[in-house]
């Protein structure tokens, strides 16, 4: 599907200065936007970088690369990358492994792929069903919606869109089926769900089909675990997430390394683990920030940095 540039639709970069001010330590070293979108926080960090710096900006969405080209204009410190950062160790070069200063990844799905109908991500707007962030994930929101059985819709729906409703609305969903379009799919959930609460339960439902088709959490772990693999000691990541199944995540692996969030200890009971968090206190988005920029509302950062180990 070809569009007209011209109509990417720019995506505010949220916690810019913060998520850059604690992302940048090494004005020459090597970083990574895993998360490129429009390139707003890439234009910022190489406002930071030295000459000798570098940047790879990662996305799997074509148009979000060339509006981030666009946007950076010819930085030769900037190297972009199409691919998702859930297979990093083997989308960078192989110099740069253990050699990375910081590691920025923005979770949120950008502005761009949410408001243009045709990518099948807003009930806002009525387009097929299809919530595919790049052309590299399997299957799509159709697949979802009109061949999962009921458990894993259920489950789908209950976990990843921490939706209470969940087996009404699956219900409801494979009562209708085909469900062809966007359109189509909120009139089946509006029609079951309670009406004070609406809005908030399409917008779950969404975003749980959204993580399924996308591997998101997945994709985040796979990240998380690779970063290790391409960080020097002392190197940094700094993830903005938006949910709390996400922030879950990465909360537990700052902590301790791992998905569980128990740390480790040696034989005489001292703490090990591959990575420390930075920040105790969590950086949310500023009243000002959010009165700018409603999506930002529900963004948490996270700092941590690779031990020495």
């Amino acid at each position: 599907m070809v569009h007209d540039m011209t109509s990417y639709i720019e995506h505010i970069p949220v916690l810019l200065h913060e998520s850059v001010d604690a992302l940048v330590t090494d004005k020459d070293g090597i970083y990574i936007d895993g998360t490129l979108g429009g390139g707003g926080h890439s234009k910022e960090i190489l406002k930071k970088l030295g000459e000798d710096g570098r940047l790879y900006g990662i996305d799997q969405d074509d148009e979000a690369l060339e509006a981030a080209s666009n946007n950076i204009g010819d930085d030769p410190r900037f190297i972009p990358i199409k691919g998702n950062f859930g297979y990093l160790t083997t989308i960078l070069p192989p110099h740069t492994h253990s050699q990375i200063a910081g590691i920025l990844l923005d979770l949120g799905v950008s502005t761009h792929q949410i408001k243009e109908p045709e990518r099948g991500f807003s009930f806002q707007e009525d387009g097929p069903l299809d919530m595919r962030m790049g052309n590299l994930s399997g299957v799509s929101a159709y697949q979802v919606v009109n061949e999962y059985d009921y458990e894993k819709l259920r489950d789908i729906i209950f976990h990843y869109g921490e939706e209470k409703q969940s087996r009404k609305i699956a219900r409801a969903i494979i009562d209708a089926r085909p469900i062809e379009t966007t359109g189509e799919l909120r009139k089946v959930i509006s029609s079951v769900v309670n009406q004070r609460f609406e809005v908030k339960s399409l917008a779950r439902v969404f975003q749980g089909i959204r993580i399924e088709v996308n591997r998101e959490l997945e994709m985040l772990e796979n990240v998380l675990e690779q970063s290790l693999e391409v960080l020097k000691p002392g190197g940094r990541i700094v993830a903005i997430s938006y949910h709390s199944l996400e922030d879950r995540i990465v909360k537990r692996f700052f902590k301790a390394g791992n998905f569980k969030g128990k740390v480790e200890k040696d034989f005489y009971g001292n703490p090990i683990s591959p990575i420390r968090p930075v920040n105790k206190q969590l950086i949310t988005p500023s009243k000002e920030e959010i009165e700018r920029n409603s999506a930002s509302r529900s963004a948490k950062l996270r700092v941590a940095e690779k031990t020495e180990g």
